[in-house]
């Protein structure tokens, strides 16, 4: 955790979000988590919104349907774009098919980055597995600064969450998290093992208490 002022790295590197530089030396301009991903310095706030990085995997719920590519709200100051070719198996024959009949508005889609230099929107690519259009259960939102959390270390949260349950659970980066499960009841257990972790984050003896709340409240 770093503060207005903090000196976060020092040499060849590049000045991402809420970071400013003076004399090649790095600074953070806010309260909130350093990070160094592909030798950019960048500080996310400790809450606030998703800034997306090249390979991160996010849940985009769709807010704008155009000829050959879907624009998807990904909790961002930008807006992520779904191509026709990064999405459907085939090309996309304008002259005879609606893009709506694939993917419409307010649908929701687990994708990844593709490519993103804060110019431009981020390209988004659902041709990977696990990936694609959300057909079935819950979605529910997060602090994207909690997702780190919800995964644990070697993913042993996330992990814990499945066994459990017994629930099928994808954590977006962007702090969206898709549970599905054999029920509603399932996906509202884990929904609120969820929230609890977010709420609790930084307190010891989280997992237990998690697994304890999973046992307890098992449908």
């Amino acid at each position: 955790m770093v503060v207005p002022g903090t000196l976060l790295a020092e040499g060849k590197y590049n000045a991402g979000v809420n970071v400013y530089m003076e004399d090649n030396k790095f600074f953070s301009s806010i309260v909130g988590l350093a990070e160094l991903r592909n030798e950019t310095v960048t500080v996310i706030p400790l809450r606030g919104c998703y800034i997306p990085f090249v390979d991160d995997v996010v849940i985009g719920k769709v807010v704008e349907v155009i000829s050959t590519a879907w624009m998807l709200d990904i909790r961002s100051p930008w807006q992520g774009v779904l191509f026709a070719k990064e999405f459907l198996s085939k090309p996309l024959n304008t002259m005879k098919e609606d893009a709506r009949s694939y993917l419409d508005i307010g649908e929701m889609v687990k994708a990844k980055v593709l490519a993103f230099d804060r110019t431009r929107n981020p390209s988004l690519t659902t041709r990977e597995p696990e990936l694609g259009k959300i057909q079935r259960g819950t979605v529910i939102e997060v602090d994207p600064t909690r997702v780190p959390r919800i995964i644990g270390k070697k993913g042993s949260m996330i992990n814990l969450l499945k066994k459990e349950s017994g629930c099928q659970i994808f954590v977006g980066q962007n702090g969206r998290v898709w549970i599905a499960g054999k029920s509603r009841d399932e996906e509202a257990v884990v929904a609120e093992a969820i929230r609890k972790i977010e709420a609790e984050a930084h307190t010891t003896g989280l997992t237990d208490r998690i697994q304890e709340y999973l046992i307890k409240h098992r449908v």
